[in-house]
């Protein structure tokens, strides 16, 4: 059998029985689509289903408030997935009549969709002869046929598309891309299952025992380091919170008032200006590693309490401390909730 027949073959006996695989609607399969653009199936999976029972069509979407959908996605990271998917619901509603596009030429024109995104909705919906390349589909065509050329490069990019567009199965091309993703995701993994792989005997990577060297990728990501100090302030009724309105991570999101310092509170008086409250003292502190793409975040929660009723103060949002869970936060900001308060 030939690389496209092995495949399709191995997925009808092996494939995951995921919700989006059970339908052709492009509302959810885009909706999957972008879930999983940054994000592992087994944690994906809730999100969808949790989106789809809050917004069972593309309207509900686009009408629903912004800080819903943001409280939704939260802990799933990459926010701006989140936004443009929320965006877009709009756009596809008021300005397309609600009608969801049905070529990959105008997919790829809806915000956040991309060239891969938009191959897998036109394919799985439209059959349309597009053939989607994602890091799974890079790792084993990289192995199958032994590539060397750099998967983060404009030149890698070009070849496997290329190949992959030769590879593809012309009579069902959506079905072709289900299985090259779910092979790559379940057989030829970063440490590939290569015992009990259908594609072994021709296999370059494994016949040249090659496997842990491909995909080749140029670059390392490097990883900035922060500080972040959030003041937990409080009266044990009502606490203040902020919104990051900045161009940087987590925009739009919720969290306790930050200084960005790798001082200790002590050394930093500016924050007895920031939170200018009376009777204000330490009363804990924790420290916690917060690993992101390219930073790394070191935030330090300080417990702030005061024996008066907290005042009303510029810029920041003074909230009943059990309304918390109602704002759409970071992970990390989640965590401290859930974990000290």
């Amino acid at each position: 059998m030939d690389f496209s027949t092995t495949i399709i073959d191995w997925y009808k006996k092996n494939k995951r029985n995921l919700p989006w695989r059970n339908t052709v609607d492009p509302y959810y399969i885009w909706i999957s689509e972008i879930i999983l653009q940054q994000t592992r199936v087994d944690q994906g999976l809730s999100y969808y289903e949790k989106f789809i029972r809050h917004f069972p069509t593309i309207q509900d979407l686009a009408n629903a408030n912004e800080e819903k959908v943001m409280k939704l996605w939260q802990g799933l990271g990459y926010y701006n997935r989140a936004k443009n998917m929320h965006h877009t619901a709009k756009h596809i509603t008021h300005e397309l009549n609600g009608m969801f596009p049905t070529t990959y030429k105008e997919i790829i024109k809806l915000k956040g969709v991309g060239e891969y995104t938009a191959a897998a909705i036109s394919s799985f919906c439209y059959d349309e002869i597009k053939a989607v390349v994602d890091g799974n589909v890079f790792r084993l065509l990289s192995r199958y046929y032994g590539i060397n050329t750099p998967i983060d490069k404009t030149q890698g990019k070009k070849e496997f598309q290329e190949l992959a567009n030769e590879l593809i199965d012309k009579s069902n091309p959506g079905m072709f891309n289900q299985a090259i993703m779910e092979f790559g995701a379940l057989q030829c993994k970063p440490i590939p299952k290569c015992e009990k792989c259908p594609l072994i005997s021709s296999c370059i990577a494994f016949n040249e025992k090659r496997t842990k060297e491909l995909p080749f990728k140029t670059k390392k990501i490097k990883q900035k380091k922060r500080y972040f100090n959030f003041l937990v302030t409080t009266d044990n009724r009502f606490i203040y919170i902020e919104q990051r309105l900045k161009k940087d991570i987590w925009n739009k999101l919720f969290q306790f008032p930050n200084i960005e310092t790798e001082l200790e509170l002590a050394q930093f008086p500016d924050y007895q200006q920031l939170i200018n409250v009376n009777n204000l003292t330490i009363q804990s502190s924790i420290q916690v590693k917060h690993i992101l793409t390219h930073q790394i975040l070191y935030c330090k929660f300080w417990l702030l309490v005061s024996n008066e009723e907290l005042p009303e103060i510029e810029n920041f949002k003074k909230i009943p401390i059990h309304e918390l869970k109602t704002y759409p936060v970071p992970k990390v900001v989640e965590n401290y909730i859930l974990n000290y308060l």
